[in-house]
């Protein structure tokens, strides 16, 4: 059943109910390059084999959905379309597997008509392992993890020839092709906005990398290779604890938590589609110098190159632009925590390569060590006081940092003294109603810093905060 055409594709795959056999057949799926890493794991294996035990007396059993793009991309060569698949990867390549392992363990079939039609798979599932390619060393992990654990199960006894036929004839998938790539997202996102296991910056990514032009072929393979390797759970704590945080806070708005529906804090414009508005003008001006800058010749001898002048408030470039903010402010962020975490010494600490002076140095030190630093509300404390100091060093770089380190912490910690208990949302509201994200946002000066008002307090209400306390009252700020 291999597709030629697109008036084959129309009649014989689109919306339609297939059995796995009929789905591996399918000589032109691909996975595109913008597909999140393979991350299921033998508990997902395992999770399928206890379906098919369990189902396999039943005429038919429905594993889900698989929603495939007609591709005739610009990349391609002549004729040649692909079947991206836009959404059930991971249940697709975990089938792949299994046949392949069935094939590899099982030799010997009372059913001769089974062993032709395996026979007959054999080429088509080797064809579509070879050219799938997968640039994470999560997937290279996983996959060989499911496919030894595959061989494992299939080369017991217990798993039967019909356990195998079932799989093969009565398993079925409900198969969605749609020809246009909005329309396919538009599905793809509104599935797993209904709950399924795909995280925000993987609905980002597949957003982002549908932006790039078809010019930046190389760069967008890069780009992934790039997102891939990174850890899922580093990305998250990026997005939700601080890019997310920050750029709510900067406009006034609850920051509780960052989920699928809130992704389009991160869309912004297509500079190459968008209309020549006046405010785009800074943006296309300093995307092209950039390029412009970076791809002359002299740039191989002097080595240097200039980024893009990003700011945590600023509007979303999409496409590559997206791409090279994360990693950036992934790097500022690390720097800037990492140095706080490291700092060793009450008496000179250096932050982001500027040494602090005396206050803030004891600053940073105490909030590494007073006693109750671990429980969930100082956290938050320190999670909202590291957003702050975060989105003046983007703003000021280290100019007048250790001012800003003394007057972000007595902000911060003034919440923390004066609530017995800290919430999420006891953190929410008060970074949106003692706003110093907008203040820092409309300062003009890094010293404006030291004008934010800030009142002293008299009464203490947390608990196991005597060294936060001290600290208050040696800079003056507790009567």
């Amino acid at each position: 059943m291999g597709t030629k055409s697109e008036q084959s594709v129309n009649h014989s795959l689109d919306k339609q109910v297939l059995s796995v056999a009929a789905l591996l057949s399918e000589t032109s799926l691909s996975i595109p390059h913008y597909q999140r890493p393979y991350k299921w794991t033998q508990k997902n294996l395992n999770d399928l084999i206890g379906d098919i035990r369990r189902f396999c007396e039943k005429s038919a059993y429905r594993l889900g959905s698989v929603v495939l793009h007609y591709n005739r991309d610009s990349e391609s060569h002549g004729d040649s379309t692909t079947l991206d698949i836009v959404d059930g990867q991971q249940r697709t390549v975990t089938l792949f597997l299994l046949v392949k392992a069935i094939l590899v363990e099982r030799h010997d079939f009372e059913r001769d008509d089974l062993k032709r039609y395996l026979k007959s798979l054999e080429p088509l599932v080797e064809h579509f392992l070879l050219r799938t390619k997968f640039n994470s060393q999560v997937s290279e992990y996983n996959l060989r993890q499911n496919y030894f654990a595959a061989r494992r199960i299939v080369a017991r006894q217990d798993f039967s020839e019909a356990h195998i036929d079932f799989l093969l004839h009565r398993c079925e998938v409900i198969l969605f092709v749609l020809k246009d790539i909005s329309e396919a997202f538009q599905f793809f996102d509104s599935q797993n906005a209904r709950g399924r296991d795909l995280d925000p910056h993987d609905l980002l990514k597949a957003y982002h990398l549908r932006e790039f032009p078809s010019a930046e072929t190389d760069l967008k393979a890069k780009t992934v290779s790039y997102w891939e390797n990174e850890e899922s759970k580093a990305l998250s704590r990026t997005f939700a604890n601080y890019l997310y945080r920050i750029r709510r806070w900067v406009e006034g708005k609850s920051a509780h938590q960052f989920s699928k529906s809130h992704v389009d804090v991160f869309k912004g414009i297509n500079l190459d589609k968008i209309d020549s508005y006046p405010y785009t003008d800074s943006l296309r001006i300093a995307h092209h110098f950039v390029d412009e800058y970076n791809s002359q010749y002299e740039r191989k001898i002097d080595q240097k190159t200039m980024r893009f002048p990003f700011h945590l408030d600023q509007m979303v470039v999409n496409g590559r632009r997206f791409f090279e903010m994360t990693k950036h402010y992934q790097e500022l962020i690390s720097r800037v925590i990492d140095d706080e975490y490291h700092g060793k010494n009450s008496k000179s600490i250096w932050l982001n390569g500027t040494q602090l002076d005396e206050n803030a140095s004891k600053i940073i030190y105490t909030l590494n060590n007073y006693s109750s630093r671990h429980r969930v509300g100082d956290r938050y404390i320190r999670t909202m006081f590291d957003c702050s100091l975060i989105f003046y060093i983007d703003k000021f770089g280290m100019q007048n940092i250790s001012v800003a380190v003394e007057k972000l912490f007595i902000w911060a910690y003034r919440c923390r003294l004066q609530m017995q208990v800290v919430q999420l949302a006891t953190m929410d509201n008060y970074a949106r109603q003692n706003n110093i994200f907008k203040f820092i946002k409309h300062a003009i000066h890094a010293t404006d810093i030291a004008e934010f008002p800030l009142e002293t307090i008299r009464e203490v209400k947390g608990t196991k905060l005597k060294d936060i306390k001290a600290l208050f009252r040696e800079l003056k700020y507790y009567e």
